[in-house]
């Protein structure tokens, strides 16, 4: 059995001794040396000033201030005075076809006398030195300005108050364009079906049911339906009519129905020989083609999509046909030769490809 052994307290001279032997081979504060941290946190307070309280107050808010600015800039709420030559006015496609002249003069007489109220929006263009930034909203603004510019050469207006923004932040930015003139003034139903045609063009959505149910998220079903009928205009007719901002809603409506009826070859046709001067001479050449087609179509307040029409088989005058298969065939002629439109669900490329056989076997016998 082990004998144990007697524990003592140490002595006052014991403890003396191990503290010695302890400080000993402890290392000391020398130049070069890494002090313990409590040293590094003293020497830190003697080298830092006590410093007032009011100027601590000020301090602080500048602090808080400055954190602000960050947080406004960030989301487009800082007013910028940025030169009017670097603004790119058509880097979107503008949803506004028509600026009445005698609304700019206001616009402009409002400006010389009480200064631009209201900022224009841009966003930033990666990589274009020249013109760096590209106008979301304000295209009438920024056109009076470089007007009152040309004709005064004031300084003061070689540049204007801007709000920079992030387009994708703000849903994209037709979505951003189209909520700032739907807000501040309203487009025409024409021009809200041209930009969702615009749009889907652009690749900013697959398809203009598509567009119009995203940039009129806020809109009815039925005005939505009627923006859908004018894209219909824009998309079969646009680049002949000559007055589409003065199409009316509900003529507007009995167009797109006949379009959708099959109507777009001999309205086509109208437009070409009418050479209308004025809206009232458009109107009349296209409404003599939807009377034919005996429509009467009234606005609807029960929204949803534009039914279509299912129309009549047998001809239609001598240029348009429905078939019992649901396929429509319309002639017409171009300043390049004789045309022949095929339409319907039934359509697909395998038909395509047999009619054109049948074409080819026709003319050669001829």
């Amino acid at each position: 059995m082990a004998k144990r052994r007697k524990v003592s307290a140490p002595s006052a001279e014991d403890l003396n001794r191990i503290d010695a032997e302890f400080r000993s081979e402890t290392l000391t504060t020398t130049p070069g040396a890494l002090a313990p941290i409590s040293q590094v946190s003293a020497d830190a307070a003697r080298a830092t000033p006590i410093l007032p309280a009011e100027t601590r107050v000020t301090q602080e808010k500048d602090r808080k201030d400055a954190e602000a600015l960050r947080s406004a800039e960030a989301e487009g709420r800082v007013i910028h005075d940025i030169p009017i030559d670097q603004i790119l006015a058509d880097a979107i496609v503008r949803d506004r076809t028509v600026i009445d002249p005698a609304e700019m003069e206001e616009l402009k007489s409002s400006i010389a006398a009480h200064g631009l109220r209201l900022p224009v929006e841009v966003f930033e263009r990666v990589g274009e030195a020249d013109q760096p930034y590209g106008l979301l909203s304000g295209y009438r603004r920024l056109w009076a300005v470089r007007e009152l510019l040309t004709l005064t050469g004031q300084a003061q207006y070689k540049t204007i108050k801007t709000l920079i923004r992030d387009p994708e932040v703000m849903g994209g930015s037709f979505a951003a364009m189209v909520e700032e003139n739907e807000i501040r003034a309203q487009l025409s139903h024409f021009e809200r079906g041209r930009i969702a045609v615009v749009a889907a063009q652009h690749g900013a959505f697959a398809t203009v049911e598509e567009a119009v149910a995203s940039l009129f998220s806020m809109a009815s079903k039925a005005k939505r339906s009627k923006i859908r009928s004018f894209s219909l205009i824009f998309e079969e007719l646009g680049d002949m009519l000559e007055f589409p901002e003065n199409l009316k809603e509900r003529d507007g409506l009995r167009l797109s129905a006949a379009l959708r009826n099959g109507a777009e070859s001999q309205l086509r046709d109208a437009l070409v020989h009418a050479q209308a001067a004025t809206p009232d001479e458009e109107w009349l050449a296209l409404e003599a083609v939807i009377d034919r087609f005996n429509l009467s179509i009234k606005p609807s307040d029960r929204g949803g999509r534009p039914k279509k029409s299912t129309p009549k088989t047998g001809w239609v005058g001598t240029s348009t046909v429905h078939l019992s298969s649901g396929v429509t065939l319309q002639s017409g002629q171009d300043s390049q030769g004789h045309i022949i439109r095929i339409k319907g669900d039934p359509v697909n490329s395998v038909l395509i490809e047999r009619a054109m056989e049948h074409l080819q076997n026709l003319f050669e016998k001829g």
